[in-house]
């Protein structure tokens, strides 16, 4: 199982660095220590190192450490002059657990005395106290005494220690141990402890016993270190060590290390190997190798090391014959700080994420870390790196990069934080002197290469050095890039101002328009003072506006974008003036100009400044007709344009922008207005006119309604979508608020017939319809419905002479006669008609109507007698029913009273309601003959009975 952990790995990584510095030694006055055989390290409570030592010769010495004068002798005493294998700190019950020569003493940890044998347990091998996880401190606190298991003999013992000093043994563990147990580790519920065969786990709560993992070279000796912090047991197999955790199951990788190691500590995230006069630190969790520290040793006499025993320390103790050296942890400030004067920045990155996720760091600090390193290769011209390390950064304020955009002093200076870093870069200052100062150190390091010298600077760089416009152009596109970002985040006005305004200046550099344009026409926090020059200067033109019209500066904006309309196309408006007025233009207008109106005209939909819009309105028009209408009929102004002014401002020549204002007051806003409504009729009017002269003028009728409708209405960009004459034809017929005389006046001696008869109905012209209608235009459906709405029988008859006469040269219109007779002949007096009849009608044609005529008259007064015969029935069946009803017999006894006041009627008057309830008379003249006492209004809610309905 530990072989499967281990042998894939067969060398550490080095990601070497300064972990531990060595911080105090023994004090000079302090005679010679015999050979050191243990050591123990502890912290009081008044924050006073106490480091123990245990010697060949059997005694215990107490150092004090102080930074200053070093290793103190502070006590000192001696057991039995036999070797002092282990010491073991009780912080909680203040003692010392010592083992000499097979047996346990007892010291007290301040004075060393007095010194109690425990002689219960004999031949003891090796002791180890038990560790309680953070999960388990709830059980530590509710003992008294302390626990410790020791190897006795071929036996493990469990032992219970109480505060009187005594010892209770609680568990002895049997088994097939004949090597002899050699090292022991309890965590918790578990006793892990090994032999020269195999690692085993005891169940303290269980009492089972079972084997880890067999070791495969009997020769080689267990060894174990519990690792504190993570609560958990590391298990040497040579130069392997195999961490499990307190059920014994390996947990994350093996550590491998680069020879076998004599001893082992802890401090942090790192275990302590000794080996031969050598420390190597290696990182728990990852495995690398760290730091090697040489120290001088003395042959024959083992190291040994000491941690303290928490996990937490911060010191680690190391004796090397009778010398005792004192180890401290470099601050993890330190550490970041050397690795990044190394330029090994991931390594850096990596040391803040580990000391982040074991709580020594903050989130900050990586933040912090993440920009001090972003910093340094944007200096190495890793432009790149650089602002991916700035937006990995959450608390670097982007003011801190306006320096190498703006040459200082500019208005937002005082914006950038000061000596916020570690001073291990150069202060900010321009891109341009950045790289020029960057490729001046790659060419001196390319000189000392050659001469031998090695130099911090990229090899990349040296061997293919870049051009100064490709780093300068990397560089800006970089740091636009960590400017996009910034603007996503939670930043103080005046930082957001500076962010967007330089932003802007980065667009600018590498002629990226579009951004620019999608920057200045969105919500932004530019400066225009700051860029109105600049913009202005390179001819972004476009920008500017978008800018101006951003910041509410509409006059500015539409100046600008009149300019530009103006200069896409300068020919365009000579040739204008004298197109016709009704001309689709836009077909002529390049897309760029078309794109400075409809930007425009987002500013004037929305603006309610009248002298604005209509200062601007005429050159929009000249473009685009469409959009000069959507202008002046948005919706989105808040407060409406004065028609009369707007009316006043429309280029008399632009006919079709003033129809579609006057239909937009007329239609959409209700405008009742006699004179929009007038003004619209005459221009329709006028607009009719034009179309119908030139339909008469051409030749093919074909082309002439195709040439009529492009040249009227229906162009691709038409305003209207339906024919002139049509539209006028609708509106003369809706609108009665128009002076129809005027419109009359107007197209009087044109071929409008239709029209003339609308506007003659209006007038009243009863006479002059029929004759447009039935004569002109020869629509006798049409003259038929006039006569039908006018509804007197005379208004057919005056069509039925129309029809009958001939007037200029034109023959009778005998067919539509007889077709006016046979359809509405009832309407019309025999008679009459038979005296209107032309003596030149042919008879056929009269016969058969006048015969139909006379008998449908015939016809219609003997229906008119069924009728009034069945009426009368019907009146006397109903006469009837009701005399029936008011003469019927009521009978009324002694026991009958009033409904209403429930008084007997006797031979008093009463009367009767039609849904049978009766009242005395008094009661009737209150209540009255319509209402009876259930308040039921019979003239209101009528009541019927089956045999008042007549069913003839």
């Amino acid at each position: 199982m530990a072989n499967s952990k281990f042998k894939p790995v067969s060398e550490p990584k080095s990601h070497s660095r300064n972990v531990l510095e060595l911080f105090a030694c023994l004090n000079p006055s302090i005679p010679q220590l015999p050979p050191i055989r243990s050591l123990a390290i502890t912290t009081n409570s008044d924050s006073q190192t106490l480091v123990f030592v245990g010697t060949v010769s059997g005694d215990v010495i107490s150092l004090a450490l102080n930074p200053n004068s070093g290793l103190s002798l502070h006590l000192r005493v001696n057991i039995i002059g036999k070797p002092v294998t282990s010491i073991h700190v009780i912080t909680h019950i203040r003692k010392l657990i010592v083992l000499s020569d097979g047996f346990i003493y007892l010291l007290d940890l301040n004075s060393l005395e007095p010194i109690q044998k425990l002689s219960l347990l004999k031949n003891v091998n090796v002791v180890s106290k038990r560790f309680f996880s953070r999960r388990n401190e709830e059980i530590k606190g509710k003992e008294d005494g302390c626990f410790f298991a020791a190897s006795v003999g071929k036996k493990l013992v469990l032992v219970e220690l109480v505060l009187s000093g005594s010892p209770v043994i609680l568990k002895e563990v049997q088994g097939d141990f004949a090597d002899g147990i050699m090292c022991v580790s309890w965590v918790d519920e578990s006793v892990i402890f090994g032999t020269r065969s195999a690692y085993y786990l005891y169940s303290y709560a269980s009492g089972q016993c079972g084997m880890i993992f067999s070791l495969p070279d009997p020769s080689v000796l267990p060894r174990m270190k519990l690792l504190a912090k993570e609560c958990k047991v590391m298990l040497m197999v040579d130069n392997v060590g195999v961490i499990v955790d307190s059920e014994g199951q390996p947990v994350g990788g093996s550590l491998v290390f680069r020879e076998a190691s004599e001893t082992m500590g802890e401090i942090g995230a790192y275990v302590v190997v000794i080996r031969s006069g050598k420390l190597e630190l290696y990182h728990k969790k990852s495995g690398n190798y760290v730091q090697r520290v040489q120290f001088v040793g003395e042959v024959g006499n083992p190291c040994v090391v000491a941690d303290e025993e928490d996990g937490r320390g911060k010191l680690v103790a190391v004796a090397a014959g009778s010398k005792v050296m004192c180890y401290r942890k470099v601050p993890s400030e330190e550490q970041i700080k050397e690795l990044l004067r190394k330029k090994n920045f991931r390594e850096a990155i990596i040391l803040v994420e580990e000391l982040q996720n074991e709580g020594e760091m903050t989130r900050e600090t990586l933040s912090f870390v993440h920009a001090q390193v972003g910093f340094l290769l944007l200096f190495d011209l890793n432009f790149e790196e650089a602002v991916d390390h700035f937006l990995l950064s959450e608390t670097m304020d982007p003011s801190e990069v306006f320096p190498f955009i703006m040459r200082d002093p500019n208005r937002w200076s005082l914006l950038v934080p000061r000596n916020r870093y570690w001073g291990l870069h150069p202060p900010p200052s321009l891109l341009e002197k950045v790289v020029d100062d960057g490729l001046t150190g790659i060419q001196r390091a390319i000189f000392l290469k050659k001469a031998g010298v090695v130099t911090a600077v990229d090899d990349e760089f040296l061997q293919n050095p870049p051009s100064r416009a490709d780093l300068l152009e990397s560089a800006i596109k970089n740091m636009t890039r960590f400017l996009e970002a910034s603007r996503h985040k939670d930043l103080t006005p005046s930082v957001r101002e500076g962010v967007d305004t330089l932003l802007m200046y980065l667009y600018r550099a590498l002629n990226r328009v579009d951004d620019m344009e999608k920057l200045a026409s969105s919500e932004n926090s530019c400066i225009v003072e700051e860029l109105e020059s600049l913009l202005s200067e390179s001819g972004h033109l476009r920008t500017l506006a978008f800018l101006y019209a951003s910041k509410g500066m509409s006059s500015k904006s539409l100046s600008i974008w009149r300019v530009l309309a103006r200069n896409y196309s300068s020919s365009y408006l000579n040739d204008s003036h004298g197109a016709n007025h009704i001309q689709d233009t836009t077909k002529d207008v390049s897309f760029d100009q078309e794109s400075a109106v409809v930007e425009a005209s987002k500013i004037l939909e929305a603006s309610s400044d009248q002298e604005l819009v209509l200062q601007h309105l005429g050159w929009i028009a000249d473009i685009n007709h469409l959009i000069a209408v959507q202008v002046l009929v948005s919706e989105k102004r808040t407060d409406p344009l004065p028609p009369d002014e707007v009316i006043a401002a429309i280029d008399p020549r632009k006919v079709e922008i003033l129809l579609r204002y006057l239909q937009w007051l007329i239609e959409d806003q209700n405008s009742g207005d006699t004179r929009f409504h007038t003004t619209y009729a005459l221009l329709l009017s006028k607009s009719a006119l034009d179309a119908n002269e030139k339909e008469h003028t051409t030749q093919n009728f074909e082309g002439v309604n195709q040439k009529e409708i492009n040249v009227s209405d229906c162009g691709n960009n038409s305003i209207f979508e339906t024919h002139v004459r049509e539209r006028l034809q609708i509106f003369l017929q809706s609108s009665d608020l128009y002076d129809p005389d005027e419109v009359l006046d107007l197209v009087e001696g044109s071929e409008l017939w239709l029209e003339k008869a609308i506007l003659c109905r209006k007038l009243g012209q009863e006479t002059l319809v029929l004759q447009i209608l039935a004569l002109k235009l020869e629509d006798c459906e049409a003259a038929e419905q006039y006569c039908a709405e006018i509804g007197r029988p005379d208004a057919y008859m005056q069509l039925l002479e129309m029809y009958l006469e001939s007037m200029n040269g034109k023959e009778p219109m005998f067919k539509a006669a007889v077709r006016l007779l046979h359809i509405h002949g009832e309407m019309l007096d025999p008679l009459q008609v038979l005296e209107r009849l032309s003596q030149d009608m042919p008879l056929q044609l009269a016969s058969e109507t006048i015969l139909r005529v006379l008998r449908a008259r015939h016809h219609h007064h003997r229906q008119g007698q069924i009728v009034h015969n069945l009426s009368h029935a019907l009146d006397i069946d109903a006469r009837l029913a009701r005399f029936e009803e008011r003469s019927r017999h009521v009978l009324i006894n002694d026991e009958s009273v009033c409904d209403s006041c429930h008084a007997r009627l006797g031979t008093k008057l009463f009367a009767m309601y039609p849904d049978d309830t009766i009242v005395c008379y008094k009661c009737f003249r209150r209540q009255g003959e319509s209402t009876s006492v259930s308040g039921r209004d019979f003239k209101k809610d009528i009541l019927y009975k089956p045999g008042w309905l007549v069913t003839r």
